[in-house]
């Protein structure tokens, strides 16, 4: 890729009187909270050797660019001004080199899996890798195109394809609002799993159990493990799905059923994270991260098994998407102010 392509300084494009065109694009030019958001006039080029150009008519937002923008993701920002976003949906309007299986005015769904260094999709065009982007399935809107693919690729990813969820398992699901959460609940159904899902308050308690949720353990109230031991007549949850981190996995570890798999695929809780083994005897535990750009959408063959599990579950109806709110471009400050206020239950999505 190219130094200017990285920095998002692209050949113009130009209409049929050879003008520039020129999108709307979300950039910022420092760290900072939600108000560093400036919504500014890009050129945009012609895609190269496999990548795409999409017409964006949705974005789903996820707390990975929060963290980018605020300067605690797990990669730095690279330089000034940078870009946001890795899933949104809309419809192919150019095909670069060496591309397969894509045409103009094609409805597909960009998900995650390249840096946000290198791209972003918080605009009403984009160019993006080809191999980033998947068909829409048929009957799927923009807003819930943007909405499904990152839960469900993640849920997936972890509890099925890495921890190998299967029926009887039961599986703790913490931050369980979340698009991920909730898409976790659903996939452990269709997998004859049991879905507990933890909450810190009463306020979201009903919402999760009307999500399929088995149990609902309030955290603010009770004792997470407790809880857990009390339900699995004492044996444990077979998989413990954590989106949080930091020193509570010390207590969770007591709700793993030996020879279980404690998952972390978040660290909202921005906490250094211990190993709980030790200090509960070193029992046998197993505890891993799990991120879905490095396990799934950049490994072909896993992504391509992720994708029919989550298109068979789409069109069977056993799969949805879960849209919490929607915001316009143009609200994109408020937007992300949203979604740090982490008061949704589901994915937030700007519409184009």
């Amino acid at each position: 890729m190219s130094e200017a392509r990285r920095r998002g300084l692209r050949v113009a494009d130009t209409d049929d009187k050879g003008r520039c065109v020129m999108v709307r694009t979300v950039r910022f030019h420092e760290l900072g909270g939600p108000e560093v958001l400036r919504l500014e006039d890009v050129e945009v080029g012609e895609p190269g050797p496999g990548e795409l150009v999409i017409r964006v008519e949705a974005i789903g937002l996820n707390r990975a660019e929060v963290l980018f923008r605020s300067g605690h993701y797990i990669e730095p920002v690279k330089e000034f001004p940078a870009r946001l976003g890795t899933e949104a949906a809309g419809v192919v309007e150019a095909v670069g080199a060496n591309v397969a299986g894509f045409e103009a005015d094609q409805p597909v769904s960009v998900i995650p899996a390249f840096s946000m260094n290198d791209y972003g999709v918080y605009a009403e065009r984009v160019i993006v890798p080809a191999s980033a982007v998947l068909r829409r399935p048929d009957g799927l809107g923009a807003v819930e195109g943007a909405a499904v693919w990152m839960p469900y690729l993640t849920a997936y990813g972890a509890l099925v394809d890495v921890g190998g969820m299967r029926a009887g398992d039961t599986v703790v699901l913490t931050a369980a609002s979340s698009s991920v959460g909730l898409a976790a609940i659903r996939i452990a159904h269709r997998v004859g799993a049991v879905p507990i899902a933890t909450t810190r308050t009463r306020v979201k308690a009903e919402r999760l159990r009307k999500a399929g949720a088995a149990e609902v353990i309030v955290t603010d109230e009770e004792d997470v493990a407790q809880r857990v031991l009390g339900l699995t007549a004492g044996r444990g949850a077979e998989l413990v799905f954590d989106a949080i981190a930091g020193p509570g996995v010390v207590e969770l570890a007591k709700a793993v059923a030996p020879g279980g798999t404690l998952l972390l695929y978040g660290a909202l809780s921005g906490e250094v994270t211990p190993y709980p083994g030790f200090e509960l005897g070193m029992p046998a535990l197993n505890m891993r991260t799990y991120t879905v750009t490095h396990e799934t959408t950049n490994d072909p063959e896993r992504l391509r098994r992720a994708a029919a599990f989550v298109s068979s579950g789409l069109r069977s109806g056993a799969f949805e998407p879960a849209v919490d709110r929607v915001f316009g471009l143009d609200e994109i400050v408020e937007a992300h102010r949203y979604l740090e206020a982490g008061a949704q239950v589901g994915k937030i999505v700007v519409t184009v």
